[in-house]
């Protein structure tokens, strides 16, 4: 009963631990704004 209830179960595409994908976003997403702000503030910077 659960098998047939929940097929998509048994055909993942991906086996990876979702934590870990979740990390990996987090820290591209961490970089990119860390990475704007540092643009930002050298531009800032060296307009005055």
């Amino acid at each position: 009963m659960r098998e047939s209830e929940f097929e998509f179960e048994q055909n993942v595409q991906s086996t990876r631990n979702d934590a870990v994908d979740s990390g990996v976003g987090f820290v591209v997403s961490f970089v990119f704004f860390t990475a704007i702000f540092v643009i930002g503030t050298v531009i800032e910077v060296l307009g005055k």
